[in-house]
C-alpha cells in the first residue's frame, strides 16, 4: 500500500478517535488540491475557498461513516467535491458568475499592461475551451493538470478503469487542441 495512502488511514483513525489535530492534518494536506479544482471548475477564488470550507466542514461530519474500501481517502474527498460543485451549479441554474479576479486586473508595478493583458485573454481562452468539454473529460482534465493526481488517482476519484481515464484524457487534450486551433486561425 502507498505510503500516502497508509499515512491519511492513519490519520483518519486518529480523527475518528476525536484527535482534532489529525483533523487538523488532514485538512492542511489536502485543502491546496481541493481549493485547486474548485477554482478549476467555478472560476472565482472566494467561491472556491467557500466550497473548501464546506468540503471540510463535510469529510468531518461524515469522517464517523467513512471505511477504508481500497480507494484512496483522497478519492472520497475529491467525490464530496465533485457533488459540492454539482450542487453549486444547480443552484446557480447552470449560469456561471462574473469572477472577481476579473475585477481585479489593474496593472501591478511588476507587470506590463500589456503582458496582463495576454494573460488574461489566455487563461481566459483555456478556461472557455475546458468549458466546451464534455463534462467527464472536463473532470480528466481538470484533476490530471490542473490538481496534479495520477492516472490512478483520477481513475479512483472517478470510479472508472485506468484505460477509460486514458480514453477521456486523449479525446479531452484532442478537443482542447482542435479548439485553440481554430482560434488561433
Amino acid at each position: 500500500m502507498n505510503k500516502q495512502i497508509e499515512d491519511d488511514l492513519t490519520l483518519v483513525q486518529q480523527a475518528q478517535a476525536g484527535n482534532t489535530e489529525a483533523v487538523g492534518t488532514l485538512f492542511d494536506k489536502h485543502y491546496r488540491a481541493m481549493f485547486h479544482y474548485f477554482y478549476a471548475r467555478v472560476r472565482q477564488r472566494q467561491q472556491a475557498e467557500d466550497l473548501a470550507g464546506e468540503l471540510f466542514t463535510r469529510m468531518v461530519h461524515h469522517l464517523p461513516s467513512f471505511e477504508p474500501t481500497g480507494v484512496p481517502f483522497r478519492a472520497w474527498l475529491f467525490r464530496i467535491a465533485y457533488n459540492l460543485t454539482m450542487d453549486h451549479f444547480r443552484v446557480l441554474n447552470g449560469k456561471p458568475l462574473e469572477p472577481l479576479e476579473k475585477a481585479q486586473t489593474v496593472a501591478q508595478p511588476e507587470q506590463s499592461p500589456v503582458r496582463q493583458v495576454e494573460r488574461q485573454m489566455t487563461s481566459d481562452m483555456l478556461l472557455e475551451t475546458l468549458e466546451s468539454l464534455v463534462p467527464e473529460q472536463r473532470q480528466v482534465i481538470i484533476l490530471r493538470f490542473l490538481v496534479g493526481l495520477s492516472l490512478q488517482e483520477t481513475a479512483d476519484v472517478m470510479e472508472r478503469t485506468l484505460s477509460a481515464v486514458k480514453a477521456m484524457q486523449h479525446r479531452g487534450l484532442k478537443t482542447m487542441r482542435a479548439t485553440l486551433a481554430q482560434v488561433e486561425l
